[in-house]
């Protein structure tokens, strides 16, 4: 695998999964299957205990429901805790159609999205649960394209448009109103994406979650660094991912003070 990002290694597991989703696409797509990447924590930073493994597939056109649903297939029985071969790394996976994403487009369209928060409609038979047009690619090209692992098919720069900076502005805050539903539930995750949203608009670059914790906790009151501390520690496996409980009424504090900064960093209003 080459890319445009640090070459980190993998364990036998996660290599293993990486070729089965490969050779599936290229069973299912065959000569439209364009390109392929490995983008998220396996290129920024190494993998956490709990990261996914982040794909990229590009498509020479769009996907056929045949083969949205032969794709689908092909991924439930290997992410996860539900792997066929026992427990793996849950898989993220999303296919774009190239003539959809070049020239760049907003919002842009996406065939496919798989991951395990979606395996409950996927395996009902929903086909397409993901939202289309879907903002959130905008993030996500522009991380394959600063930073990945090719899997086959030409390096990302070569194939991807850059998304003009607006676009990747709007796309980042777009989603916080939705994010912040989830906090009493998935605390952990959502202080950590809305610390990684206000780095990267501040910065210009898309940054891992532990970094951002520790680059926001810097910036912020006092009280917030346990908040943020917590959060880091069980995305980096020094605590269990466990009970926010007696945390919870600062996280819900920290997060409004997270989502203020955004505002500031970006100038719009978001609904906290």
């Amino acid at each position: 695998m080459s890319g445009v990002g640090p070459s980190l290694p993998l364990d036998a597991s996660s290599s293993a999964q990486i070729e089965a989703v490969v050779g599936l696409v290229h069973r299912v797509l065959g000569a439209d299957a364009v390109g392929g990447y490995l983008g998220g924590s396996a290129v920024l930073g190494g993998l956490q205990p709990d990261s996914d493994l982040d794909i990229l597939v590009v498509a020479g056109r769009r996907l056929t429901s045949d083969e949205r649903r032969a794709m689908i297939e092909g991924l439930l029985p290997l992410s996860g805790r539900h792997a066929v071969c026992g427990p793996a790394r849950s898989l993220e996976v999303s296919v774009v159609a190239l003539p959809e994403i070049r020239p760049w487009r907003d919002p842009p369209r996406i065939e496919l999205q798989f991951g395990d928060w979606l395996r409950p409609e996927l395996e009902r038979g929903d086909p397409a649960p993901w939202h289309d047009p879907n903002p959130d690619l905008a993030v996500l090209l522009t991380a394959i394209r600063d930073a990945s692992r090719t899997l086959f098919g030409p390096e990302p720069r070569e194939l991807l448009d850059p998304v003009p900076p607006a676009d990747l502005r709007r796309s980042m805050v777009d989603g916080i109103p939705g994010l912040l539903e989830d906090l009493d539930g998935d605390t952990r995750n959502v202080l950590l994406t809305l610390a990684r949203i206000w780095m990267s608009l501040t910065t210009g670059a898309i940054h891992p979650k532990d970094a951002a914790a520790a680059w926001a906790a810097a910036r912020l009151p006092g009280e917030d660094d346990r908040v943020l501390a917590r959060a880091r520690a069980m995305y980096v496996g020094d605590e269990p991912d466990g009970s926010w409980v007696d945390l919870l009424p600062r996280a819900r504090a920290t997060a409004g003070r997270l989502v203020e900064e955004i505002r500031r960093a970006e100038g719009d209003e978001i609904t906290a």
